[in-house]
């Protein structure tokens, strides 16, 4: 689930930056307060996984639906809701619900809620190339990780210039795996149900419940 939450990246809260390009933190600056000044974003988005070397080629497609710290995340058949305080993770496949109190898993694990601080600290950032996709003007910013034992070569966000939301991401491991992360809709202050973000263990009677403290 490492690279595949990383989505939510898009909701980072950015202070504090030191020794970084100073357009870049701005460009970070301003996406970061246009998302929080949104109630609700919902987002569908594709998600490719290539790593040549191996012969492995993943892609698949998702939704995540936020609002402040809980979230609802739909991929690879699998379902998590993150009410504020426990993460259910839903999974039909195995039918078993896995409940933790704890919404950070692992520590390799990045969730939504994660990402609010995920590369406040750890990452520098400099302005890199700008594309023209699909009429958009996309300007990317480079994120290279401070910490030299880090299994990221550097990650690519990629930025619509007008908007300021965000339009893909692309991180490239050492081990030359390369993730990218496409953002296929953006919706923002939409009603949700009062219920999203709750979980209903009566619809799951027949799944084995595991509870983590």
């Amino acid at each position: 689930m490492k690279r595949i939450v990383i989505v939510a990246l898009i909701f980072t809260s950015l202070s504090g930056f030191s020794q970084n390009d100073a357009k870049a933190v701005t460009l970070l600056n301003e996406v970061s307060q246009k998302m929080k000044a949104y109630k609700t974003i919902s987002l569908d988005f594709k998600y490719v996984l290539n790593n040549v070397s191996e012969d492995i080629k993943q892609e698949t497609r998702g939704d995540v639906v936020i609002e402040g710290e809980k979230y609802k995340l739909n991929i690879l058949g699998i379902t998590r809701i993150f009410d504020g305080k426990t993460l259910y993770t839903i999974s039909p496949e195995d039918e078993e619900v896995t409940i933790s109190s704890n919404n950070s898993e692992d520590e390799s694990t990045i969730t939504p809620s994660k990402m609010l601080s995920f590369y406040e600290d750890g990452y520098t950032y400099k302005m890199d190339i700008v594309q023209k996709v699909k009429g958009r003007k996309i300007q990317y910013v480079k994120l290279n990780p401070i910490d030299t034992d880090s299994e990221i070569k550097y990650v690519l966000l990629g930025i619509d210039a007008t908007t300021k939301h965000i339009y893909n991401l692309i991180e490239v491991g050492k081990n030359g795996t390369k993730t990218t992360l496409t953002v296929n809709s953006f919706k923002t202050n939409e009603p949700i149900s009062k219920t999203l973000f709750t979980f209903e263990e009566s619809k799951y009677s027949d799944y084995f419940i595991n509870k983590i403290d």
